[in-house]
């Protein structure tokens, strides 16, 4: 008996070595989804942590919204409408179904609230009137989703609607969709409006649930979106942050309702369980400072310009180190925000982030007398 298992222990042990066999985590099986098409991916660096067939193009439904919101915040941004505009309801948004806040034609909200409405309650018609507000025609507000598609390097995305109702040549992937939602954390406005859980309409005579119900249920969960057809089945692109790990997860074609929720959850409870984030310095942290030349100050403060910090496997964030790069002297005059060097964190000697290390204020450039008073204080010392 001893002898059969030293054989069949010898016998594994060299399939192990051969490669023949791998352990559970190795193979992915400790992570299955009922998604057609998932992906989990690392919100500050862009890194699929999981995936599976995430590049599949397929409908989003009203994930859709994720990318009208993130034009519209852009918009905004810009200067181009302002969130207190008036917006009249044409009767072209009026007619739209599925899910709507029931506008009659010439019916008046601000632009905020018909973002509200379109955020929280995935109401079409609010996306028809936003977008007929901002480029005139829902026609050109598509057109600048897919502009926004392009610059952001998705190639298994087009848009023909800005609501994510069923339509010829109307798809987007997994993988997009994260990268869309990577990028729309930055901008609050996005954020703000996707992670209200409830908002009023019409005085408080319509109210609007939040279709995101990890919102309430799943600790940490911050916005974006869900979506539903027949078609598409059940859909949800969303982002939630635990002890400074921010994770972003999409599920597309879930068959069963709530599903979306479930499968993503699951997803999070493997991503937090076996990845931490380390944050090696905060954005506007202090890094050294560099001489300046001709200016009304010896030297000006640098910082870092965004949060410095690497998202590694549990038990894998060792050998991890920092270079940083200067510019020994400046010139003046130097803006406030004006790159100065930078600082890379490496795991070995393999790169795995770059932060702009920028001036904290604005240094001018000194006076002619005051150049020379400077030179005669250092060479005679008064």
């Amino acid at each position: 008996m001893r002898k059969g298992l030293a054989i069949l222990l010898t016998f594994v042990l060299t399939l192990g070595n051969l490669g023949l066999i791998r352990p559970a985590r190795a193979l992915g099986v400790e992570l299955q989804t009922d998604a057609v098409s998932a992906v989990l991916m690392d919100a500050a660096s862009g890194k699929i942590l999981w995936e599976k067939d995430a590049q599949q193009e397929l409908p989003p439904a009203s994930v859709t919204k994720l990318m009208t919101l993130l034009v519209a915040a852009e918009a905004v941004k810009e200067g181009k409408v302002k969130l207190t505009d008036k917006v009249t309801s044409s009767e072209n948004a009026s007619k739209l179904g599925g899910s709507q806040i029931y506008l009659e034609p010439g019916e008046t909200f601000t632009l905020e609230q018909l973002l509200y409405a379109v955020a929280v309650g995935s109401a079409n018609d609010a996306c028809v009137a936003v977008a007929e507000h901002i480029c005139g025609t829902e026609e050109a507000f598509v057109e600048e989703m897919n502009k926004k598609a392009q610059e952001l390097g998705l190639k298994n995305t087009h848009f023909v609607n800005a609501y994510g109702l069923p339509a010829a040549g109307h798809y987007t992937s997994a993988y997009d969709l994260a990268v869309m939602a990577r990028e729309a954390l930055k901008y609050p406005l996005v954020m703000q409006l996707t992670g209200t859980k409830e908002y009023d309409l019409r005085g408080g005579k319509f109210k609007l649930w939040n279709t995101n119900k990890l919102l309430w249920w799943y600790p940490g969960s911050e916005g974006f979106k869900t979506g539903w057809t027949n078609e598409a089945h059940y859909c949800l692109a969303s982002t939630v942050k635990r002890d400074g790990l921010r994770l972003i997860c999409v599920v597309m074609g879930v068959p069963k309702p709530k599903g979306h929720f479930a499968e993503s959850m699951k997803i999070y409870n493997w991503g937090f369980a076996n990845y931490a984030y380390k944050e090696f310095a905060p954005a506007g942290q202090k890094q050294g400072v560099v001489k300046v030349l001709k200016g009304n100050r010896d030297e000006v403060v640098v910082t870092t310009d965004q949060p410095l910090g690497v998202t590694t496997e549990k038990g894998k964030g060792k050998n991890i180190w920092l270079e940083t790069k200067l510019k020994p002297e400046v010139t003046a005059p130097v803006r406030a925000g004006e790159k100065l060097g930078e600082v890379l964190l490496y795991q070995g000697d393999k790169p795995l982030q770059t932060v702009d290390l920028v001036a904290q204020t604005s240094v001018k450039r000194a006076k002619i007398y005051e150049q020379i008073g400077r030179t005669l204080r250092a060479v005679f010392g008064f």
